[in-house]
């Protein structure tokens, strides 16, 4: 596409996923775009390499199919060929010593089914009898925003949070319920409590009817078949925008009826004149940049409010015939998740070559084929942990699932990934948080910003916050009276 220099400058800040998506969208908008990437590699989140010569992601590996924006960016961007479907998926937690089945019949660990929950053996027979008193409880107060724990505790009990809601949620998020913003970080969950006295009830109001397969109407789940990681690259291609690596932005102003950007180290400044600017990074940069900026001290109060956390993916590879059965598959899991409570390193562990099909025939020929697991390490608070050299975090990782699994041998390849300051908390009080921020970027003209700072962490909720930061650029670009 030809972009001349009279053509409207939009600039982005930030190449991670929600970057990218943006300059995509912004693809057959009559404006010129620029991708300044501070660190030397596009991608944030999304990154995919080798591991005994299987393509296996570093980072975010799945995206939901029940929300239609990550979907529809691969089809958008040529894609749609190359998604892969997982195999059946049964997820287990790893706690009271054993390996035992997550119900089936709960949201984001809320249990809707009590028999199916006491079956589990997830809970101890205290822990199941609390849970049920959650049907028979006269309606719980809640003024404003609270913390998940707190809420689903005074609905289920202790053991509910500990051993269900505070796995998931810290797979998702890295982060603890007894933080986490209850209406943040399980909007429909909060919403339905709205209109059912018992949780149970309200979790049983948002699944889909009983029936075979992973959910009413295939998959919950797809990836790419050569990883999610390589939806960066196709993206920044796409786009046909100036996309720039190592080009970190350190200073934001007005200039004129735009804006001014200054990239690169204090010795050898670049001036960048924009149109109009999208923020697509983590909150404490954008607060940062804006620092400067009259007219937004809300957002960037807000801004410095959210922490990350930080984590890392051990990802190890096995032979086949190291496993009891021998394989994966033979254990009847794809994975497993593991409570805070019980002490262990790792929160949670994907069979990769069993929830991703594709992935086991991806071997040499002729080599016996590879058992690939990923495993999660860190949440918000373990900074120690995660300090630890990449080696020892292997061996503990590899220690770790030895013990839940039955492994005979040690991993034939190890891979350590980290991902620091990576997932944006959502503590009490985000949704107002968001609000200010927007409400302050809003009223500066020809300014947007997305990413997972706000909506949600997956790659549909960021892709939905680009094209919503899209949207709001180019009606500004629009508005404006044509220059003579």
């Amino acid at each position: 596409m030809d972009r001349t220099s009279a053509q409207p400058h939009v600039v982005i800040v930030g190449g991670g996923i929600s970057g990218l998506a943006a300059a995509f969208f912004l693809r057959d908008a009559a404006v010129r775009v620029t991708v300044l990437e501070g660190s030397p590699r596009l991608g944030g989140k999304l990154s995919v390499s080798e591991i005994g010569g299987v393509a296996v992601d570093e980072g975010a590996e799945a995206l939901l199919v029940t929300r239609p924006e990550g979907t529809g960016l691969i089809a958008e961007a040529g894609l749609g060929d190359q998604r892969a479907a997982p195999g059946p998926t049964s997820s287990a937690i790893w706690t009271l010593g054993a390996l035992r089945p997550l119900p089936r019949r709960q949201f984001m660990g809320v249990p809707s089914d009590m028999a199916e929950l006491a079956r589990s053996g997830v809970l101890s027979a205290e822990g199941v009898a609390r849970a049920g008193q959650d049907l028979e409880l006269p309606p719980t107060a809640r003024d404003g925003d609270v913390p998940v724990a707190r809420y689903v505790a005074a609905r289920l009990g202790d053991e509910v949070v500990d051993r269900l809601v505070d796995p998931l949620l810290g797979g998702v998020y890295a982060g603890r319920s007894a933080e986490l913003s209850f209406d943040a970080t399980l909007p429909a969950l909060a919403a339905a409590s709205r209109r059912h006295r018992s949780l149970a009830e309200a979790a049983r109001s948002l699944l889909p009817a009983p029936g075979p397969g992973t959910r009413a109407g295939g998959a919950v789940f797809t990836t790419l078949t050569g990883g999610l990681g390589m939806l960066p690259t196709y993206l920044a291609k796409a786009s046909g925008a100036d996309v720039r690596t190592s080009a970190m932005a350190r200073e934001l102003s007005p200039a004129g009826a735009g804006w001014r950007l200054t990239v690169g180290s204090a010795a050898a400044p670049e001036p960048i004149d924009a149109d109009a600017v999208i923020l697509a990074i983590p909150g404490r940069p954008a607060g940062r940049l804006l620092a400067d900026v009259p007219g937004v001290s809300a957002a960037v109060t807000a801004f410095g409010e959210i922490s990350y956390a930080s984590m890392a993916i051990v990802t190890l590879a096995y032979p086949r015939s190291a496993f009891p059965g021998p394989g994966l598959a033979a254990l009847g899991w794809s994975g497993y998740l593991v409570p805070a409570v019980d002490g262990r390193a790792v929160k949670a562990v994907t069979f990769s070559t069993v929830k991703w099909p594709h992935l086991a025939t991806s071997s040499a020929p002729g080599a016996e084929p590879l058992e690939i697991v990923r495993c999660s390490v860190g949440r918000i608070g373990e900074e120690t942990l995660l300090q630890r050299e990449d080696d020892e975090l292997a061996a503990l990782a590899a220690t770790e699932l030895a013990e839940a699994t039955g492994v005979r041998a040690r991993p034939a390849a190890s891979r350590v990934t980290r991902w620091g300051g990576a997932l944006p908390q959502y503590t009490v009080g985000h949704l107002d948080r968001v609000a200010a921020i927007r409400a302050a970027v809003a009223a500066q003209p020809g300014l947007a910003v997305c990413g997972a700072a706000y909506d949600g962490v997956g790659i549909p909720a960021c892709v939905a916050t680009a094209r919503a930061a899209v949207s709001q650029v180019t009606a500004f670009l629009a508005a404006r009276p044509a220059s003579g």
